[in-house]
């Protein structure tokens, strides 16, 4: 009974803390906007000026939403892996899906200059670089169903994925080789990732499947806390372990292989979140844990995006960066705190 009324105050201020760091997400950046114009502008009303007003609509609204989806997709995505592997320093990339999009935008990018002029300009266009990021996340997609359908050895899926990476980055560093510097120049702001710059259209696309994702994930959350002691007595308890598998690998894909394509590989997020979750809530019930990540993975990314924002500065400093060095001390952390990385 404690714990439960621990639980229910914890999400309590989660999710006030959450509603607290979307207004504070809006409010600052180059220009401060007040607290008081932007719960006007989004309860229907005007802010005191209409500059401010459209800064909010169409600039800092739809970029606050990417992040609160990012963070999400990725920190459950993250907690999926984890789980799957037994292995806590898992996360969303873990199956090479990241890998796979940044190969995909590699070939757009880097190669741009082998494709006729027409071809050239419609590849790398914005839509044309979701377009490769999301087709590169599904072949590597593919790539792991039927590998998982062939072995029944769930850490040789994850090695398989590891293998992709390294293999995918020895691609990409062949091809950056041989760009120019304007080609250079674009594939890296790509691979620092962006929350900005996305149309209302592409905002609901990525949402659509982000909750997709999450509702797949959700129902893997019974299946979940069976794996945490073991496969044996998960299949012990009757789960069909071969297809609960496949669900969770591909709800991972729907979430990391969306995010990728439309935000850029987002590092760690997915990788310290449910740590966090854990840390907070002492427990190891997905129940608890899958809400928990969700708003603490929302929350984290609107502090990212808040601080990568500089606010009252004009600069803006990429979004991956951001969260790396908030990833890395946790990853240290955890380290320190297991001498055993795989359980």
């Amino acid at each position: 009974m404690a714990n439960q009324k621990r639980n229910t105050l914890l999400f309590l201020l989660l999710g006030l803390g959450l509603i607290l760091l979307l207004l504070v997400n809006i409010s600052f950046g180059s220009v401060t906007i007040p607290f008081k114009d932007v719960v006007n502008s989004l309860t229907g009303g005007q802010a005191s000026k209409s500059t401010w007003e459209y800064i909010i609509i169409n600039y800092r609204l739809p970029k606050a939403i990417t992040a609160i989806l990012v963070g999400m997709g990725l920190s459950v995505s993250g907690l999926l892996m984890q789980t799957l592997f037994r292995n806590p320093l898992a996360g969303p990339d873990v199956l090479g899906l990241s890998s796979g999009a940044s190969l995909s935008v590699a070939f757009v990018i880097l190669g741009a200059g082998l494709l006729p002029p027409f071809l050239n300009r419609i590849l790398v266009s914005s839509y044309g670089i979701v377009i490769a990021s999301t087709l590169g996340s599904f072949a590597v997609l593919l790539l792991v169903l039927v590998v998982s359908q062939k072995l029944r050895d769930t850490m040789a899926i994850l090695v398989v994925g590891l293998m992709f990476g390294s293999f995918t980055s020895a691609i990409v560093g062949i091809l950056t080789f041989f760009s120019s510097v304007e080609q250079l120049q674009k594939f890296t702001f790509w691979s620092l990732g962006n929350l900005g710059n996305l149309s209302w259209l592409s905002i609901c696309i990525l949402a659509v499947s982000v909750c997709i994702g999450l509702l797949m994930s959700l129902l893997c959350i019974k299946p979940l806390n069976a794996l945490l002691l073991g496969e044996n007595y998960a299949r012990s308890l009757g789960l069909d372990f071969k297809k609960t598998r496949l669900i969770i690998i591909f709800a991972t894909s729907i979430l990391a292989g969306s995010i990728t394509a439309f935000a850029g590989p987002i590092a760690f997020v997915g990788l310290a979140v449910p740590h966090l979750a854990k840390l907070l809530f002492q427990t190891s019930n997905h129940y608890i844990l899958y809400w928990s990540t969700l708003l603490i993975g929302a929350g984290i990314m609107l502090i990212c995006d808040v601080i990568s924002q500089m606010p009252g500065m004009e600069i803006t400093l990429p979004i991956n960066a951001i969260t790396s060095i908030f990833g890395a001390p946790v990853v240290v952390w955890l380290l320190i705190r297991k001498r055993k990385i795989v359980n």
